[in-house]
């Protein structure tokens, strides 16, 4: 059985001596994970998280832990090593695309933006630049936010409050018996991280570590 795209390393790590165990997240198949061969004592070519390439999949049958080859092309995170708060954004939206995408479903669209974020960290608003992405995660996942009219009455002015039952907007009006239990808008990575919470507990998993650090520093 054999899987080729194009994917971003996500995650590696240790597997025996030598070898390791790969997560990419790719766009033809989502989550991908098996087995780097040497991955640990390579010199030459050797794989690092965020790099980008072409990356093959390959198993006698589809449920044994397969083997990658890999060809990076590019580092997309080699120039955001000397900047600890893009480091931080990077390595919370690979430990949520770990955690939360199931093995082997494509996600086009996040696979798309996952790229604009690690492209655009370097030379937009960092803490913005990674909003989007969770902002678009959510929408992926099926929690999509709707920002455009108030879920109680429809109109599209005053729109200053988040429902965090329905994740839609909520006008002044409609927000003033709820002001103790809604969420005021703008958006935020406190908001987006209450959402991505109650997605964790949904699928009964742990919030990843490095969202959690988000959500001290952004409170």
């Amino acid at each position: 059985m054999k899987f080729e795209s194009v994917g971003i390393l996500i995650s590696l790590k240790p597997l025996g001596e030598r070898d390791s165990l790969a997560r990419f997240f790719t766009y033809d198949y989502g989550i991908l994970v098996g087995m780097m061969r040497g991955a640990q004592v390579a010199k030459k070519n050797k794989p690092l998280i965020g790099q980008v390439g072409t990356v093959t999949w390959n198993a006698r049958v589809d449920f044994q832990l397969g083997v990658f080859h890999w060809e990076a092309e590019r580092n997309l995170v080699a120039s955001l090593m000397a900047n600890q708060s893009s480091l931080m954004f990077v390595n919370s939206a690979f430990a949520l695309i770990d955690a939360l995408l199931p093995e082997r479903e494509k996600y086009e669209n996040l696979y798309n933006s996952t790229l604009v974020l690690l492209q655009g960290l370097i030379n937009q608003n960092a803490e913005q630049a990674y909003l989007k992405w969770e902002i678009d995660l959510l929408s992926d996942l099926g929690y999509a936010l709707n920002l455009t009219c108030c879920s109680g009455c429809g109109t599209r002015d005053n729109l200053k409050y988040l429902s965090p039952k329905t994740g839609r907007a909520v006008c002044e009006t409609c927000a003033a018996p709820y002001l103790n239990i809604i969420y005021k808008l703008p958006l935020n990575l406190d908001i987006t991280g209450r959402f991505i919470q109650n997605v964790c507990d949904n699928q009964g998993v742990v919030l990843p570590l490095a969202r959690k650090f988000l959500m001290q520093k952004y409170l």
